[in-house]
Formats: C-alpha cells, sequence, structure tokens
C-alpha cells in the first residue's frame, strides 16, 4: 500500500528533526478576507496583551514599564483631541475607566492601520498558517496566565474574603450591586473554591496544545458566567473579562468544525493534527519544559499570594481597636450632637474591623468607609478615605476604661470629640446557618 505524501515526506526528514505545520500541512490559499481579519487580530491581540511575558523576564521587564509610560501620555492626548475629555484617572482598580475605554479606541485605531499597512505589502501571501499557529501560542498563555491567577485567588479565598461585620451590618438595600457580588461570594468557601477550581484547571489545560480545546471551552463556561455578572451587577472589569472570553473563543474556533460535527450533526470528527512547532527535538522538548516550569512556578506563587492576602486580611492581632464601638457622645464644631435619627450624618458607630480598614456607620445606617493607620505608642489615628487617597484627616485617641474609647483632633477640617464605648459583635443569619443535607421546609429569609 502506498503511503500518503504527508507521511513520505516525513520519512524524508533528517532523523533529528520533526515534522512541522508546514511539513503536513498543505498550502491552502487563504481568501482575501481571511487574510484581512488574521491580520487586525494578530495585531489587536498583541496591542492588547503586550508586554506579555517581558515582565517576567528579568531586566527584560523594564520594556514594560516603558509601554505604560507610553500609554499614559498618548491615550490623555486622544482623549483631549478626539473625544475632547480631560483624562485625571489613571489604571486603577477599575478596568473600565475612561482612560480603558480610550485607550482600547487606540488599540483599534492602531491594528487597522497596521492591517492596512500589512495588507498593501502582503498582498501575495497564500496564508498565514504558520503565523497563525504562533498567535494560537500566544494567546493560549496570556489567557492562562490570567484564568490561573484569578483561579488561585479563589481557591484560597482572598480575592473574596468573608464579610466583614460592618458589611453584615450595612442594611441590604445600602449596599452597591458590586458589594452584593462580593458579599455573596464572600459568604460561601464552597463556591469560592468551585469558581476558581473552574478557573484554575481551564487555565492550566490552556497549557498544553493536546487539551487547547477542551480548556477553551471550559474557559468560555467559565468567562461567561464572569461576564454577566460584571455586566449585571456593575463590577469594573467588564472590558477585561470580555477580551478574556473572546480569547477562549478565538481559541476554540479553530475546531469549530469538528465540534459541529460532533455536538450539532452527530458525525464522526477527525483527529485534530497538532505538529511540532519546531524541527530541532532539542527546542521542541526544551519549550515544553520551559512551558511546564514556567506555569508551575506562576501557579505556586499565585497560590503562596493568595494564602498570604488571605492571612493578612483574616490577622486582627494587628488592629488594637479591633470592635464595635457605639459612639455615646460627640461634639462637632463645639456642639453637641445627640443620637438622633432626624441627624442622619451623626456618627452612630465606629467600626474596626481589622488592619487598616474601619467605617463610621452613621444614624441613617449608611456608612463612610477609611483606612486607619494606628500607632499606639503616639496614640494616633491617620484616616485616609479609600476613593480619595489625598483626603487626611488625624485625631488623637485615648482609652480611660478597658471598653471605653475617646476620641479627639480635627476630622474633615472641623474640630470633633467623641466618647465611644465597645459593643458585642452581633452574629448574623448569613454566616450561621450553614449547610443542611435535609430542609423540611425552605429557609428564605
Amino acid at each position: 500500500m502506498q503511503s500518503s505524501p504527508a507521511l513520505r515526506a516525513v520519512d524524508d526528514l533528517p532523523h533529528e528533526a520533526l515534522p512541522t505545520t508546514q511539513d503536513l500541512r498543505p498550502n491552502p490559499v487563504w481568501s482575501p478576507a481571511k487574510r484581512v481579519l488574521f491580520r487586525f487580530a494578530l495585531c489587536y491581540l498583541v496591542l492588547y496583551s503586550f508586554p506579555f511575558p517581558l515582565y517576567y523576564i528579568p531586566y527584560v521587564g523594564m520594556i514594560g514599564m516603558w509601554t505604560f509610560q507610553l500609554w499614559n501620555k498618548l491615550v490623555p492626548w486622544v482623549g483631549q483631541q478626539v473625544f475632547g475629555v480631560t483624562i485625571t484617572v489613571f489604571p486603577n482598580g477599575s478596568g473600565d475607566t475612561t482612560f480603558n475605554y480610550v485607550q482600547l479606541f487606540v488599540f483599534l485605531v492602531i491594528a487597522a492601520v497596521a492591517t492596512l499597512v500589512w495588507s498593501l505589502l502582503d498582498r501575495r501571501r497564500r496564508n498565514y498558517v504558520r503565523l497563525y499557529e504562533w498567535l494560537r501560542v500566544y494567546t493560549r498563555f496570556v489567557l492562562a496566565v490570567a484564568m490561573i491567577g484569578y483561579g488561585a485567588f479563589k481557591v484560597i479565598p482572598s480575592q473574596f474574603p468573608a464579610p466583614s461585620f460592618d458589611r453584615l451590618m450595612q442594611p441590604y438595600g445600602d449596599s452597591s450591586p458590586m458589594g452584593l457580588v462580593w458579599t455573596f461570594m464572600g459568604a460561601s468557601v464552597a463556591y469560592n473554591v468551585f469558581t476558581g477550581l473552574g478557573e484554575l484547571v481551564g487555565g492550566l489545560l490552556l497549557v498544553f496544545r493536546r487539551t487547547t480545546l477542551l480548556g477553551a471551552l471550559v474557559c468560555i463556561g467559565v468567562m461567561s458566567n464572569v461576564v454577566m455578572l460584571n455586566f449585571s451587577y456593575d463590577v469594573p472589569v467588564k472590558l477585561y473579562s470580555t477580551h478574556l472570553l473572546l480569547m477562549a473563543v478565538f481559541l476554540a474556533a479553530h475546531d469549530l468544525r469538528r465540534l459541529v460535527n460532533v455536538l450539532v450533526l452527530n458525525r464522526p470528527a477527525e483527529p485534530a493534527e497538532e505538529p511540532p512547532l519546531f524541527r530541532r527535538r532539542w527546542l521542541h522538548y526544551g519549550t515544553k519544559v520551559l512551558a511546564v516550569l514556567f506555569v508551575g512556578y506562576l501557579t505556586f506563587t499565585s497560590l503562596q499570594f493568595s494564602y498570604q492576602g488571605r492571612k493578612d486580611w483574616n490577622d486582627v492581632a494587628d488592629s488594637p481597636l479591633y470592635g464595635l464601638w457605639n459612639v455615646e457622645e460627640l461634639v462637632f464644631d463645639g456642639k453637641v450632637r445627640p443620637p438622633l435619627v432626624t441627624d442622619s450624618t451623626r456618627w452612630r458607630r465606629a467600626m474596626f474591623t481589622g488592619g487598616n480598614r474601619m467605617s463610621f456607620q452613621l444614624m441613617s445606617d449608611t456608612r463612610d468607609r477609611y483606612n486607619v493607620a494606628i500607632d499606639p505608642k503616639k496614640r494616633t489615628l491617620d484616616f485616609t478615605k479609600r476613593d480619595d487617597a489625598d483626603w487626611k484627616s488625624t485625631l488623637t485617641y485615648a482609652q480611660p476604661e478597658p471598653k471605653v474609647l475617646v476620641m479627639q483632633g480635627t476630622f474633615d477640617g472641623h474640630p470633633v470629640r467623641a466618647r465611644l464605648r465597645q459593643g458585642e459583635i452581633p452574629t448574623f443569619l448569613l454566616t450561621t446557618r450553614g449547610f443542611h443535607w435535609i430542609s423540611e421546609r425552605p429557609f428564605n429569609r
């Protein structure tokens, strides 16, 4: 029986060489539209993901800093010149800032211009089979790193810690949609770990070419839920999570025909060809080892950071004032403010929840949240607002009795003196109800 041309080509290769995608696949002619779409996809994905993976390489990571500095100058200029907006908020905990949207516009424009120039200079190219394989490799690892990172911070719950007692004392309807998601996720360690395992497993499956399709499908399922949560509950990671979902779709689209045959048409699907990317065996196996070491290191360090973050969040020993303090007396601007429900801005409680976190609950039951640095030696409280790092106030404190706290000084430009008494932290149904195998009736409160 005569062997196929592909097998004969393999037989003709030197013993130390491996067949690559160019050796085993025909040289198809891509349509003009497919070539243009590929050029745009490559330009955009690299622009969006760069400087990955340079920031993992010692010394080379400085290129990433230069890239950020470039965007920090270019994006505000484009915002002013094109959209007439002045950008003052730069990338922070929110990924949906004006800066991010203008930067997305810049990415699209640069990718479109690069695609146009590339198409004019490379009109005779029949296909980009080889380059497409490398784009898939790049996208796989960009997505894998993100999924592993997010997964690690849920497998060891630190992204969504258990809700603090000041959060639980907040009126239900006063929480923001995002705050509701954080409370919902943090209230169940089991669900936290479950969602984290989905992200972690999906990311690890992307590392290997043989399991890329399975990893992409897992990521599509996981990220579809994440994207819907972000859009439905106004979590400001909408742009980034959508891009991660689209990356997973891009990777799975490579096997779309095979998926349709199996899942829709009930037909057998031919095996996927996954020839090595390199002709040299040492390069082929060396890159595999390097990838495994890199992902292993990344997974370990992500889990380690997550563990440390959870430990720091739960560690209340460094907060000497931890607890709930009821405001018995309050003098503000030289005037005594009795605890009247009509005085909606009067402090009702001070709640020190551990670390540098605290909040004042007002008579209206709303919360003013602050970061506070407590100095037990100087007996000072240095306050900053969580959403305004430039805002600062300092109070001194004393404890004339074990469960009595006196704070005084200037707060937000107003002289203040407050006497507080420590109260018991109440128990909450949300955190004490627990799990029940048997429920004779629905317990819906």
